[in-house]
């Protein structure tokens, strides 16, 4: 059975935002962390193995870096091939939520780790795998992160298949009893934001669209204004 984690005190009327820090300014990251808290549910730290997708992002030590900046949950999106170890490393440096991809090696022994490190685990899913495959590892998890665009990029457009991957997402959670958010990351635009919602997600990782906004608390609560789509009932769902 999955223990409770601070996630289940977020709110689950509106969508989460869950900001990227790779569309900060980077060169004062501390400042720009504080800045942006007011207007964020989490803060959203890209970190990579150069294996698992070749650019070098974010690393341990610079959680440890931005920890004093801010008051809200650190979380961490690890695309690692072997995760585990890495995972650890965050886990101590003050990550709140560590998400591993479903396509790593070592996938659910990473989530075993974080848990037992206290920390909440979330799984990620590329574009091209189908969750039906995975039902046990997401049974897991903390959260759920679909990957919209390809992985590892910034300032791409969403994938039209990101949409229906979302609803059968949240069907097959539903289906499993499993209350936990899914977070959509890639491709968060003006015109991607209701239907994101619509679709059934619960959170959305934005990043150009608050960084760049000349109105950011505007923007902050024009994305919190939508409501996910609400969870379905046995009533709703018809015949099986």
């Amino acid at each position: 059975m999955r223990m409770p984690s601070f996630l289940d005190a977020l709110p689950d009327d509106r969508l989460l935002l869950d900001v990227s820090l790779w569309s900060a300014d980077l060169s004062a990251l501390g400042a720009e962390a504080a800045r942006i808290s007011p207007h964020a549910d989490l803060l959203h730290i890209d970190a990579s193995d150069t294996h698992f997708i070749p650019e070098p992002l974010f690393f341990p030590d610079l959680i440890r870096a931005v920890r004093p900046y801010t008051d809200r949950p650190l979380h961490v999106h690890l695309m690692a091939h072997r995760p585990t170890r890495l995972a650890c490393a965050f886990a101590d440096a003050g990550a709140d939520l560590i998400t591993v991809h479903a396509e790593a090696t070592g996938a659910a022994e990473a989530v075993r780790a974080i848990h037992d490190a206290g920390r909440a685990a979330g799984i990620a899913l590329m574009l091209d795998t189908d969750p039906r495959n995975i039902r046990g590892l997401l049974a897991k998890a903390d959260a759920i992160v679909l990957i919209g665009t390809p992985l590892g990029t910034k300032g791409t457009t969403m994938q039209p298949a990101a949409l229906a991957r979302i609803t059968a997402m949240r069907r097959l959670l539903d289906a499993q009893q499993q209350a936990i958010p899914i977070i959509a990351d890639g491709g968060i635009r003006q015109d991607t934001v209701a239907a994101l919602a619509a679709a059934g997600a619960n959170g959305v990782v934005p990043g150009s669209l608050l960084w760049a906004s000349h109105d950011l608390p505007g923007t902050a609560a024009w994305i919190r204004s939508h409501q996910p789509m609400p969870p379905a009932s046995p009533e709703r769902e018809g015949p099986r």
